[in-house]
């Protein structure tokens, strides 16, 4: 090849790219964002109804657990103070959120009073066996509404709806724990009915 020929070629390679094809490749990229940026958005709120899913399922088994070893009480239906406890007693009165983490969080008797401490500080070592049923003395953030709010009813109805005041719902006589929101996940059905 001679210099002429080799120079032209340079020339070729050095050229840019037309408006018309930088055109294009951006519309390309428009479309595929088009398409892709919906799927992550589904997926988010996909692995917010698993979260919510998980919540529930873990609170429900610590809520059945006690149910289970205080002959069909559950939580908060009865008052967690009382009793001597060697390390701090439960302070929730009956029907109140602050029984039912006392009861869920503490060691408990079978009345369902509740302590930090198994023992009783006066020689029982095992004066409250049961327990904990939770990791730490507060509910999960309710990951659709992002609170953790707790509204408490005693009303014995398996039917329970929610008053969509965001956070969890409980009735203490039934032991249902459910999403307090009405809104519809993807699928349509109330975050409530999970």
């Amino acid at each position: 090849m001679n210099m002429s020929t080799i120079s032209k070629m340079r020339k070729q390679l050095q050229r840019g790219f037309t408006l018309v094809e930088l055109l294009i490749v951006v519309i390309i990229l428009a479309i595929l964002a088009a398409v892709v940026v919906p799927q992550f958005a589904n997926t988010t709120q996909d692995a917010n109804v698993a979260a919510l899913d998980s919540n529930l399922a873990n609170v429900r088994s610590a809520l059945d657990l006690y149910a289970q070893q205080h002959n069909g009480t559950y939580p908060g239906s009865v008052a967690a103070t009382g009793g001597t406890c060697a390390g701090t007693t439960g302070t929730g009165v009956l029907n109140s959120e602050d029984a039912l983490l006392d009861q869920l969080a503490f060691y408990t008797n079978a009345a369902g009073q509740a302590c930090s401490s198994r023992s009783d500080g006066l020689g029982n070592a095992n004066a409250f066996p049961f327990g904990p049923y939770l990791k730490k003395r507060e509910l999960p953030l309710n990951p659709i509404t992002g609170v953790r709010t707790l509204v408490i009813v005693s009303a014995g109805d398996l039917n329970m709806t929610a008053t969509d005041t965001d956070g969890w719902m409980y009735d203490t006589v039934t032991g249902k724990f459910i999403a307090n929101d009405t809104a519809q996940d993807p699928n349509g059905r109330a975050f409530s009915t999970h």
